[in-house]
Order: structure tokens, then sequence, then C-alpha cells
């Protein structure tokens, strides 16, 4: 049986950590979804094929993030409505976000379809990659439903404290994805097809296992039939944490396609260099970013029972968590960047690997400032302004954005400019989160 936790009480630090360590294990094995398909693509098929992998990536990543937004935002509702013991407005809240979740994946999986020769011209994809990264596209398309599925059962159990089991199903499927990888490229020489076949077949599996298990074994997902009906309130406040959450994601992932847009124009070389330090970006700070949303969890349970003193703790606790995770990462990925960059990329790309080692030096060095950033979106979205992580988002990759195709334009500065566009971008926000923590004392 599944067991749920009580984020209100119990030592700040060792409640905020149980509940982030599953979610950063976990985001950890679902990274390995897009790095094994980028280690086996880039070894066994070559450089085209790892650059249309590597751009197909920005794709998935934003139209993810709209559905992963509504998650999270329904997630929030979840934790404030079990935090406040509100238990048949949290299972109305279950069907609720089930129905709007549902119908967005599915237009969102038509629309990607339809219009997935316009997205290809929008990422300026080079005519000798064009075929192999529209087949990777139109294939992962298919599997949005089965990702909608997955997070938004997640979303159920993370809500009520408990992120050990989504971990384990995604572990389970994990390891199916990097079996059917290997089959589906090397012996049966499938290509880029079969890279995306072998991750949607791994999602399905997550998803409906997932589902079955949480219908069967979660005792509170047993609705009865007053709780199937579209509370025009709960509507209402799901549809607000949903949509604007949703759109801080797809403004943010927006910002980041505009940027591979941008690093595309350079040639082949950059865009394999981009992909593989994309890669080795969502290992060094997802454990922020997890945080950040196990501190959302944690803050709304806590704003549902009123516990303001808690959260001031808990703001205290992130931070110090953070800073210290984020120097040692920094220090790590450049002391090791030229190994990690020769993990995607052989020996004799020197220029690939060069590129990629330039932007890690950069970069690496200020992994504090995004997770401090990952942090206010969590802070904020719990206390119910999602609109505040709006505006930070629309700050850090506003100003990377301009930046990045500014400074890359001047020829003494070129691709440097695209990189420390980042940094300064999350230092920026960051500046404005912790402006606005005031705030917080008068929620």
């Amino acid at each position: 049986m599944a067991r749920a936790y009580d984020l209100t009480v119990g030592n700040e630090t060792k409640v905020l950590l149980k509940l982030a360590l599953p979610m950063i294990a976990g985001n950890v094995v679902q990274q390995l979804y897009n790095v094994t398909d980028t280690i086996i693509v880039g070894r066994f098929i070559g450089p085209n094929a790892l650059a249309a992998v590597g751009s197909s990536f920005a794709v998935m990543v934003l139209l993810n993030s709209i559905i992963l937004g509504f998650c999270m935002g329904s997630g929030t509702v979840f934790s404030i409505f079990y935090g406040a013991k509100e238990i048949d407005k949290l299972k109305n809240s279950f069907f609720v976000s089930f129905c709007l979740i549902g119908a967005l994946s599915v237009v969102i999986n038509f629309l990607a379809l339809f219009f997935i020769d316009e997205i290809l011209i929008f990422l300026r994809i080079p005519p000798e990659i064009w075929r192999e990264t529209k087949l990777y596209l139109q294939i992962i398309f298919y599997g949005i439903i089965f990702t909608s599925g997955y997070n938004y059962f997640a979303a159920i159990l993370r809500s009520m404290g408990n992120s050990v089991l989504p971990l384990i199903f995604l572990a389970v499927s994990t390891v199916i994805n990097i079996v059917l990888d290997i089959i589906f490229i090397v012996p049966l020489q499938m290509g880029v097809g079969g890279a995306a076949y072998a991750t949607i077949i791994a999602q399905a599996v997550s998803a409906v296992a997932l589902a079955v298990y949480c219908f069967k074994k979660v005792p509170i997902m047993h609705l009865q039939r007053k709780h199937f009906k579209l509370d025009l309130d709960i509507v209402k406040l799901i549809g607000n944490y949903s949509f604007l959450t949703s759109i801080q994601q797809s403004v943010m992932n927006f910002g980041i396609l505009m940027i591979q847009g941008l690093v595309n124009s350079f040639g082949v070389a950059v865009m394999a260099a981009f992909a593989a330090v994309v890669k080795i970006e969502s290992f060094a700070y997802l454990p922020e970013q997890e945080l950040g949303n196990a501190f959302s969890i944690f803050i709304a349970q806590n704003f549902g029972a009123k516990e303001r003193d808690r959260i001031q703790k808990g703001i205290r606790t992130a931070l110090k968590i953070i800073t210290i995770y984020g120097v040692t990462v920094s220090v790590l990925i450049i002391l090791l960047a030229k190994p990690l960059m020769s993990i995607f990329i052989s020996a004799g790309e020197t220029e690939i690997l060069q590129i990629g080692t330039q932007y890690l030096y950069i970069v690496a060095s200020f992994y504090c400032l995004i997770g401090y950033l990952f942090m206010f979106y969590g802070l904020y979205r719990g206390i119910g302004k999602p609109e505040v992580s709006i505006i930070l988002t629309i700050i850090s990759l506003g100003t990377r954005v301009i930046l990045a195709y500014t400074l890359s334009s001047v020829p003494s500065i070129g691709l440097r400019g695209i990189w420390w566009a980042i940094p300064i971008g999350w230092a920026l926000a960051d500046i404005v989160g912790f402006y606005k923590l005031k705030t917080i004392k008068n929620t």
C-alpha cells in the first residue's frame, strides 16, 4: 500500500530531503531515457543523428512542459487540500485534473503532428538532418499521452508526500528503455526511429503500471459517484494553478527552444556539442530542480495547514541545501568537463569537444543561481502566487534570449555570448526573487 507523509510536522531538513531525494533519483532515471538515446545514437549512428536527436529534445521538452505544468499545478492543489485535510475536495480535484490533463494531451498531440514541418522550420533544422529529425519527432509525439499519464499519477502520490513509488515504476521502465535502445539501434539498425520507439514503449510501461497500482493499492484514489463532477470552484482553482504553472514552464522552455534555434544556425558541430552539454547539465542541476519541486509540495501542504513559521524555516533550509550542492557540483563539472564530453563524443571530434568544454567552463560556474531560481518557482507556486514564477521566468529567459542573439552577432564574441547570457539571466531573476521574499511575511 502506498504510504502518505504529513509534511507539516518534523524536522524541516529531514522532511524536505526525504521527499526530495526520491524525486531527484527519479529525475536521474528519467534523464537516462534521453542520455541513452544520445550516447548510443552518437556512438553507433553518427554526429548527424546526434544533432537530430539533440534538436528534437528541445521540442519534446517544450511540449511536455505544458502538460507537466498542468500536473505540477494540479499537484499543488492536491497538496493544499491534503494539508488542510479536506478529503472530499481532494478526491474531486483528482477527477477534475484528470479531465483537464487528458483533454490537453489530445490537443497537443494533434497540433504537434499537424504542424511538424513548421516546427522544423522554426528550429532552423539543416537539410542534411531534416529527415532524421522529423522521423524522430513523429514517433516521439505519439508518446505524449503516456508522459501525461505518468506525470498525473506521480503528482497525486507526491502531493501526499510519497515520492518513492513514482521512482520505482520509472526505474523499471528505464531498464526497458535501455535494453530496447540497444536492440533497436545496434543489431536491428533502426536508426533514430529505433531510439524513439524505445522511448515511447518505456514511457507507456511506466504510465500504465503506475495507473494500475494507484487504482488498486491507493485507498484515497477510490472515488465515489459524488466525486465525479466538474465542481466549478475546483475547476477554477486547478485551472488557475495549472494554467499559470504551465505558462511558466512553457515560457521557460520556449526560451530554450529559441536558443536551440540560434545554436542550430551555427552548424552541425555546434548542434552536436550543445546536445551533449544539455545532457550533462540535465544531470548536474536536476537535484536543484527536483528540490524546488519537492519544496513546492512542502510549502503547499504547510500553506494549506496554515503553518506560516514552518514555511519560513523551510525557506532557510532550502537555501542552505542549494548553496552547498551548487558549489560542489560546479567544481566537479569544471574539473571533469573534458571527460564528461568524451562520454558523448568520440576523441576524434576535437571541434565538438572544444565547443562543449567552453560552454561548461562558463555556465557550470553558476549552478547556485539556477538552484535559487528553482526554489523560488516552488515557493511562489506553493503559496498560491504562481504568477510570480512567470515573472521570474520571463526575466531569466527574456534576458537570456536577448543577450544571446545580441552578443553572438558580435564577431569577437560569437558563441561565448550565448553561453554567458545563461548565468546573467539566472542572476537577474534571482535578484527579483529575493526581493519579493518579503511578501511571504504578509501571506
